[in-house]
Order: C-alpha cells, then sequence, then structure tokens
C-alpha cells in the first residue's frame, strides 16, 4: 500500500523555537525525534507570511504570483482547480483536514472528504460583519466544548484576544479541553474511523501558537521563572517609538517597557509550543496503537512566524527571520521513502513545495501548474538543480514590503518608501547590521534588486518596468487579475 501522509502544521512558530536546533530554553522532544527521523530545512520560507496566503501555498503548491494573495484578505472564494487533498483523493487516499483551514466559504472542502473546524475566532463576536455567520456553521471546536464545559466561557471574558501578542493568561478550563487537546482528539478519532481500506491523508492543524497567549498552567510554569533570552534589536530598528506602540495592548511594534510583561508573553509563547509539541507525542502514541507509525510520512511545518519583540516588532507580516523563517521537518519514521534520516539541508525551500512532495511520495503525477518542488531528491541527497533564492512580500499599507532571499542573504524593498535593506545572513543571521548603504556591498544589492525587478515585471501593481522598481504603487492585498 501507498504511505500514508500526516501534515501537522502550527500558526505562528518561528524557525529558531526547537531544542534539536540548539534553542537555549524551549524543550521540544517530539518534535526533536521527527528530526532524527527525517529531515530539518534549515532554509525553509513563508513567501506571504500570514495565515491565509501561506494556507493557499500548502494546499495549492502555487507561488502568491499565480494563487493571487499577496496580503491579508478574508471571505474572498477557493475557487482552486488543483489541490492537495483533492489530488490525493483522486489517487485513493481517504483524505481529513482537522483544526484551521482559513478557507472561504468555511466549509469549502478544497479536496478534503471532510473538514473538522476551529479557525481560532472563537471570542470574535458573531455579529461583526466578518464573522455573521452563526459560529456553529464554521466552528466544531465551540458546540465541543459547550457539551462539555456548559458554555463557551468567551475567552474575551478573559480580557485576551487572538490579536493580542504581548498579553498573557493561562488556560481557564481543564488541558484537555484546550483547543490543542481537541485537534489531537479529534485526529485520534479520525484513525479510529478511517477507511483500512485505503491510505490516509490527515492535516493536523494547531491554531497555537498563534495568540491568544493561553497555554496550560502546567505549560506555562515550566518558563515563567526563567530567564529568558531577550529579543535582538538591530541597529536599524526605530528607536524611539513616538506613538507609543509598545503601550498598546494589541502591540505589532513598538517599546514594551515593561519587562515583566514581555517576559510573561515569550514564557507562554514557548509554553503553547512545548504544549503542542507533548500533544504531538500523545497522537504518534495513537499512531503506533493503530499500527500505523511506520507507514506513515510526517511533515512539520508552521504557517508564519512570530517576531516576539525582536527589532521592537511582534506579530507577522514583516519580512524578517521572525516572521518569514518557518520550521520545516519532513519525517519518515518507516524509512519508506530512503531519505536521509536525521540530517539538515540549506535549500531554500517555501510551502508550495509540501504537495509536490506528498504527491511525489504517493507515486502521483504532480499537476503541471503547480510552481513547488518535490523535496525527496533534497532529502535522498540527490544531485538536483534547485532555484537559487524565494520571492516573499506581504502588501500591508505603508509598510508593504518584498524581499527576497536564499537564507544567506536577504534584500529587502518597502514599496511605498523606496526604502531598502541588505542584511549578510550568513554572518548576520539575527538581521542586527543593514548593510545597503555601505559601499563594499553595492554590487551585491544591485544583484537581488535585479532579481526583484524580474520578480515583479508585469505585475499589475506596477512595480517594476522590467529596469527599475517603481515606489509609489497602490498596494493590494489580492490580485484582482486572478481573484476577482
Amino acid at each position: 500500500m501507498k504511505p500514508n501522509f500526516v501534515l501537522i502544521t502550527v500558526d505562528q512558530m518561528r524557525a529558531d523555537c526547537l531544542s534539536a536546533l540548539g534553542h537555549p530554553i524551549i524543550e521540544t522532544p517530539n518534535l526533536d525525534q521527527l528530526t532524527r527521523e527525517g529531515v530539518t530545512f534549515t532554509h525553509a520560507f513563508s513567501a506571504v507570511p500570514t495565515c491565509i496566503p501561506a494556507k493557499t501555498a500548502i494546499l495549492t503548491g502555487l507561488s502568491q504570483r499565480t494563487h493571487g494573495r499577496v496580503g491579508f484578505k478574508d471571505k474572498v472564494p477557493w475557487n482552486y482547480e488543483c489541490t492537495l487533498p483533492g489530488e490525493l483523493a483522486k489517487a485513493g487516499y481517504h483524505t481529513q483536514s482537522v483544526g484551521k483551514m482559513h478557507v472561504y466559504p468555511r466549509r469549502t472542502l478544497c479536496g478534503f472528504h471532510n473538514v473538522v473546524l476551529h479557525n481560532g475566532h472563537s471570542h470574535i463576536n458573531p455579529n461583526k460583519d466578518a464573522f455573521a455567520e452563526a459560529l456553529e456553521s464554521y466552528d466544531d471546536y465551540l458546540p465541543w466544548l459547550r457539551e462539555r464545559a456548559g458554555s463557551h466561557r468567551e475567552l474575551q471574558e478573559n480580557g485576551l484576544g487572538t490579536s493580542d501578542s504581548a498579553m498573557t493568561r493561562t488556560w481557564h478550563l481543564s488541558e484537555e479541553l484546550h483547543p490543542t487537546n481537541w485537534a489531537v482528539t479529534q485526529s485520534i478519532d479520525f484513525l479510529r474511523r478511517r477507511d483500512p481500506r485505503k491510505p490516509f491523508f490527515l492535516w493536523l492543524s494547531f491554531v497555537r501558537p498563534h495568540p491568544p497567549l493561553d497555554p496550560p498552567q502546567y505549560y506555562f510554569d515550566l518558563y515563567a521563572h526563567e530567564k529568558l533570552p531577550p529579543p535582538v534589536i538591530g541597529d536599524w530598528a526605530d528607536q524611539e517609538d513616538a506613538a507609543g506602540g509598545g503601550l498598546d495592548p494589541a502591540v505589532t511594534r513598538g517599546i514594551v517597557r515593561s519587562e515583566r510583561r514581555l517576559q510573561r508573553a515569550m514564557a507562554a509563547y514557548y509554553a503553547l509550543i512545548t504544549h503542542i509539541d507533548q500533544q504531538i507525542g500523545r497522537f504518534r502514541k495513537a499512531m503506533s496503537d493503530y499500527g500505523v507509525d511506520k507507514d506513515t510520512v510526517i511533515l512539520f511545518a508552521s504557517d508564519h512566524g512570530d517576531m516576539l519583540g525582536d527589532h521592537h516588532m511582534f506579530k507577522k507580516t514583516v519580512p524578517y527571520e521572525g516572521s518569514v523563517h518557518v520550521p520545516f521537518i519532513l519525517a519518515d519514521p518507516g524509512n519508506r521513502l530512503g531519505i536521509k534520516r536525521g540530517g539538515k539541508d540549506d535549500h531554500p525551500i517555501e510551502l508550495r513545495d509540501i504537495m509536490p512532495t506528498f504527491l511525489d511520495a504517493a507515486g502521483v503525477a504532480i499537476p503541471p501548474a503547480v510552481e513547488g518542488k518535490s523535496l525527496l531528491p533534497l532529502a535522498r541527497r540527490e544531485e538536483v538543480q534547485w532555484r537559487s533564492y524565494i520571492h516573499g512580500e506581504h502588501a500591508h499599507k505603508d509598510r508593504s514590503h518584498h524581499y527576497v532571499t536564499d537564507g544567506r542573504e536577504k534584500y529587502i524593498w518597502y514599496s511605498q518608501t523606496g526604502e531598502e535593506q541588505y542584511f549578510d545572513m550568513a554572518n548576520d543571521p539575527r538581521e542586527q547590521t543593514n548593510l545597503s548603504s555601505r559601499s563594499e556591498y553595492a554590487a551585491r544589492l544591485a544583484h537581488w534588486r535585479s532579481l526583484l525587478i524580474r520578480e515583479l515585471e508585469g505585475r499589475e501593481e506596477g512595480y517594476s518596468d522590467g529596469e527599475k522598481l517603481i515606489v509609489g504603487c497602490t498596494p493590494q492585498t489580492g490580485l484582482q487579475a486572478i481573484l476577482g
């Protein structure tokens, strides 16, 4: 039988938050075990570092230029002809999604046979325009929680919200009712209910460590009293915070002047990741109990990261490492694919490579429209011609930007101001020194700028005429020629 596939994604996890990669504080023993059973891709990026575009890349294997989502915009219908679960279903796989999909309409199957949903908006007022539908029409976690807890116990009542990046409060109910536990409970139930005559594809999609920062008390206590390493602040970062953004409870950029508040936020963020790690261990135990552990390939990744105070920034959307650099592990516990387990690969890869990798592993033809590439040759350490860089971007009003990187160098262009940044990532992996104004790097700056000029040529926004970058064009969150 063909191998089973489990795609585990988390929302807003930084690439450096793995103890196997040398993080000085965080504990991720189950993810560390995946690194031993597979290949860790150390230069994996989210091309558009926010939820919807990232998940579009995962499900379609397309670049943002083709799928059209170049910023965050909800309630745009998903009308993609080819999807990862759809192609696997056609090849005889039983396909299931559990957790966050963030598609529209919200019950769109995208090729799955069944979806069990929780998009993390349980605390949003359902009367607001963006979420006018009845909660139960697009969320399966809330009715489940009501049956067990007696009420929603809305998170908003605890002073937390999904946008809050530095506000922390531990989970207010018993741990088994947490959304992280729920996602694993539902995934284990799928193992029980699946068609045993077919191989399966399960997408286990966690909402955390995306805020609200609400870990169960046990996990918060693991980090609450540790002296956590401070965020890194580049010499180019805003040191004034004249607008007082750091005083905002829902801070996105600015100087958080309370070190205790920042330390609590970091402790809660790490706690949410360790909580997920332990629940992954629980799921893997269930896989063993059901006898599928050695027949299943597991891919772990995040849709984007979180700045977590680096350069006085929080959340995602920005082009810096905390936001765009993501963890990415391809594990093969049963050695079904012949990959070189326990190794690392530093080729630049992106979330659009997930779809062709699974299809290749299943022996399923990769649709011609797919722009990602199978990672199996890299995982097997075969000689292969690979892309030389990744192009990323995010439309975000006056901070709209584009970046190009190979993991060793990075060029950033802010489209509304023309500001450029260049980082020598090989020697400055935390982007502390902007080298764009130094004459000795002029040739490298020109090289990377020319790549971006080529990437943007012909785009409807008008950012490039093929010879130069054009400042001040109106940014769009979605390409109208594709999304309408």
